[in-house]
């Protein structure tokens, strides 16, 4: 049942369809300039394609064979801010390259540098040492990692002993990798409401069309809600083509790539990885990664054309591909389905292309405009491609167009300012056991849960720490250790949630570190319906939906 706002039109300076990061990072920029601006999703923040990555903050040294060496600069500094900007969620990853050759792929590169689109993809020492050279070129700007090292075959199977003995040579460079991902989507969300007080944020919310330049849009109590704005961005990701259609702006402009991840339970392997990634190519010339996120081994991706985000999923045949590379790369050590707690899949929203390698599409960003037109008012500009890393510089040249526009001046930069709990983050050991310390002696709360709480939420733990309240208010969770009942009601009551999994898949990495039970989740369903005025009927709902979505999905045993 829909109710209808009586006509009302609301009225903005920008509007936002898609709260993935691009969207995210571009509400935040356009807030901190004094802009009026509403994002919208038909989801929750950083639900689709933003919560599917490889989960890595990284300078794209793939990107330097392809010759989008704009790209790898952009991506380097843009990795270094980050590191900075989000220490929170955001570390430094060492990451080891093994080569199993010495010239091979010299004249492939060479063929793709030129624009070929279909080298096939092979690297051998030569090549790895001088990509390496290159990329600490690159990242000098804001440099807060070391160079890289290079070693051949000996001191290589010193580093990595379990690693196959078909190995020639082998590099480490550092990149970084970000632990919560979709807690960053919403932190720059909740960045924006705080910079802009008549900006807005709407989540489960859907688009139902436009006429003469009005958008009607139905909320998630079934509200249709009417505004407008002189420009909509179109940050739909992979949905970026459909929502166009909606807005009277046909074409196509995606042509996305799926990838897929697993998360294995393999204490040994994690052991033996010593804190870093290794970024190898599968025996068919595919690039993988194998690194330890949160104490699981993180296995990723798969690179193929695909075109339907509401239907993807991690296919066995994917899986297979996983377990044998891995098996090739690692003949010590065993793997098996039973080792995987969680698996996921997104549709990367690339610009179309004719490669006939999906890995050779440019994960460079675009940003077209289309004009206002008789019947549409308003102008339509949709961010196509980009990717994780950059979406800060990304949104800071979309946000200087929109700007520019309007005949406004920038006011802020946002590329020295901390996200979030990133704000006063203790930024060594010793600042650290200060801010636990005096947290822990202030709340009467043990050191241990302060610390947990610094690592989940950054400085913001200061909020969580004021609801939990003094001793005994931390009681904890029954069914998932490592959690207190307070803290899921905090996450309830603060942070826009609408349904159980914004709970457990992106406010927590509760589903993803494969810490739920049937139990866990009835348990924080008690405390979300409590907490958001559910009742039976829609705490069952919910209960039901986020168990269909992890088991059919995402491979979870509950």
């Amino acid at each position: 049942m829909t109710n209808t706002t009586a006509g009302t039109v609301e009225t903005f300076d920008v509007i936002i369809l898609g709260a993935g990061i691009n969207g995210a990072g571009l509400f935040r920029d356009l807030c901190l300039q004094g802009l009026k601006c509403l994002i919208v999703d038909k989801a929750d923040f950083g639900s689709g394609t933003s919560a599917a990555p490889s989960r890595l903050i990284h300078g794209g040294i793939k990107y330097l064979e392809t010759g989008e060496l704009g790209l790898v600069a952009q991506s380097t500094l843009e990795r270094n801010l980050l590191l900075r900007n989000a220490p929170h969620c955001v570390e430094p990853l060492p990451t080891f390259i093994p080569s199993f050759s010495l010239m091979k792929g010299a004249f492939a590169a060479f063929r793709t540098l030129l624009g070929s689109t279909t080298a096939p993809r092979s690297r051998g020492a030569v090549l790895i040492k001088i990509g390496l050279a290159l990329y600490d070129l690159y990242g000098a700007r804001h440099r807060v990692m070391p160079k890289h090292q290079f070693f051949f075959r000996r001191k290589a199977l010193e580093e990595m002993p379990e690693i196959t003995p078909r190995i020639v040579a082998g590099g480490i460079y550092y990149d970084a990798k970000i632990s919560r991902p979709e807690r960053l989507v919403w932190e720059l969300v909740r960045d924006g409401l705080d910079a802009s007080p008549d900006a807005r944020a709407m989540n489960d919310t859907t688009l139902l069309g436009q006429e003469e330049g009005v958008l009607r849009l139905r909320d998630p109590r079934g509200t249709e809600r009417l505004v407008r704005a002189a420009t909509v961005v179109n940050g739909a990701g992979p949905w970026i083509d459909h929502v166009n259609a909606t807005l009277g702006v046909p074409g196509k402009l995606i042509g996305g790539t799926k990838g897929s991840h697993i998360l294995l339970r393999h204490p040994e392997l994690v052991k033996s990885l010593k804190g870093r990634m290794i970024y190898f190519e599968a025996d068919d010339g595919r690039i993988c990664l194998v690194y330890d996120f949160l104490g699981l081994a993180l296995v990723g991706s798969t690179d193929t054309k695909a075109d339907n985000p509401e239907t993807v999923r991690c296919e066995e045949e994917e899986i297979d591909y996983f377990l044998a590379s891995l098996r090739s790369l690692l003949p010590k050590l065993d793997f098996g389905r039973e080792q995987i707690v969680y698996a996921y899949s997104g549709i990367r929203p690339l610009p179309a292309s004719d490669a006939s390698n999906p890995g050779l599409i440019s994960r460079d960003h675009s940003a077209p405009v289309a004009e206002p037109v008789e019947g549409r008012p308003f102008s339509v500009i949709s961010l196509v491609g980009g990717k994780w890393t950059t979406f800060r510089g990304f949104a800071e040249e979309v946000s200087d167009t929109i700007l520019a526009r309007m005949g406004r001046p920038r006011k802020i930069s946002t590329q020295m300012l901390p996200i979030g709990g990133g704000r006063d983050f203790p930024v060594d050991d010793v600042a650290r056991r200060a801010w636990v310390s005096a947290r822990s002696a202030k709340s009467g709360l043990p050191a241990a849960m302060v610390d947990a709480l610094l690592g989940r939420y950054g400085t913001t733990a200061d909020a969580v720490l004021v609801h939990i309240g003094g001793e005994g208010g931390a009681t904890p969770l029954a069914h998932v250790d490592g959690y207190s009942r307070a803290e899921i009601d905090w996450i309830a009551r603060s942070e826009m949630v609408e349904h159980l999994a914004d709970i457990v898949m992106r406010r927590t990495t509760l589903a993803i570190e494969g810490r739920l039970s049937v139990a866990g989740l009835d348990e924080i369903a008690t405390i979300a319906a409590s907490a958001l005025g559910w009742d039976e009927r829609r705490r069952a709902e919910e209960l039901a939906a986020v168990t269909e979505q992890l088991t059919a999905f995402n491979r979870v045993s509950l």
